[in-house]
């Protein structure tokens, strides 16, 4: 059932991607404001109290309700593990952008691609490269597709029904959220949330530049991996990208124009300059690490079956 959910989950948002800000982004930031407004004094302790009430609450009745609905009819509970993967994961969910930037550049609209990346990462990149565009595409695609798939699905196959994916998003979203704000009113409200999604994002991310490692260039993979993401200031992301690289062949990082000044960063991954050419080779990184993945998954289902 795990494996025909994730499958059928993913099938339905190719051919119908899930309007994210609409049915699930604008829920959670009110309801996000609103324990900020009810628990934040700028104090660690009330942001974990408030992290555990949501997170906690959510999570364990997901698996509750997954049970009911198992009790009554399985089919219930597989359509219930579908319609929770629909909402929590997907490669739609950010991809549009991905494959709008690939198309400009292309077709040589440099100047279109600066403005979708500005709309998919935030910041300016007037003074971008077509090179630069591609290379910041790439790493972005990267840490999404983990970040949308691979860790929802890792934590979905975990924890029952669909509990994981759930607790895997909310964790994820209350990072983003409140973990990265540092302005003084906001205090340390957010801390618990950033350091929670790092203990829960831990494995996962390995596992992932693990898959892309398989399906890439191994050794070059594992090389940058060993060596590379101590330089970059997000451990996580650092390994996705270290790995992602070594395995397409591609140098990520380096310093970028943004909103107007060139910001420096490390050199991830090895070979040559990113281009189109190495957009379209992440596509098929990607896609191949999923069903490297489905195939395990497969195998360890058979493997329980045959064991029985």
């Amino acid at each position: 059932m795990t494996l025909l959910s994730l499958i059928i989950a993913l099938l339905i948002e190719q051919l119908r991607p899930l309007p994210v800000q609409k049915l699930l982004l604008d829920p959670l930031r009110r309801l996000s404001g609103a324990m900020v407004q009810r628990f934040n004094d700028g104090e660690a302790h009330h942001g974990r109290a408030a992290w555990w009430l949501i997170v906690l609450t959510a999570t364990v009745g997901c698996a509750l309700l997954y049970y009911f609905l198992w009790h009554v009819h399985p089919l219930l509970a597989m359509a219930f593990n579908v319609g929770v993967l629909y909402l929590t994961m997907g490669f739609r969910q950010e991809s549009h952008f991905f494959t709008d930037i690939h198309l400009a550049l292309r077709m040589g609209e440099v100047d279109r691609a600066r403005v979708l990346l500005a709309e998919w990462r935030g910041g300016l990149y007037h003074e971008a490269s077509s090179s630069e565009i591609a290379r910041l595409s790439i790493e972005q695609a990267l840490v999404a597709s983990h970040r949308n798939v691979f860790g929802v699905a890792f934590w979905f196959i975990l924890l029952p029904g669909p509990s994981g994916a759930v607790m895997y998003r909310l964790a994820r979203f209350f990072a983003e959220d409140w973990g990265r704000r540092t302005d003084p009113e906001f205090g340390l409200f957010g801390l618990f949330a950033r350091k929670a999604f790092e203990v829960i994002d831990w494995l996962p991310v390995r596992l992932t530049a693990a898959s892309f490692s398989i399906v890439g260039d191994f050794e070059d993979a594992i090389y940058c991996w060993r060596t590379q993401p101590m330089l970059w200031p997000d451990r996580a992301s650092a390994i996705l990208l270290a790995s992602g690289g070594g395995a397409l062949g591609v140098r990520l990082g380096m310093p970028v124009h943004e909103s107007g000044e060139i910001v420096e960063r490390p050199e991830m991954g090895l070979g040559d300059e990113a281009d189109a050419d190495y957009m379209q080779s992440t596509v098929g990184l990607v896609w191949r690490a999923l069903l490297v993945c489905l195939l395990m998954l497969a195998l360890l289902g058979i493997a329980g079956w045959v064991g029985r």
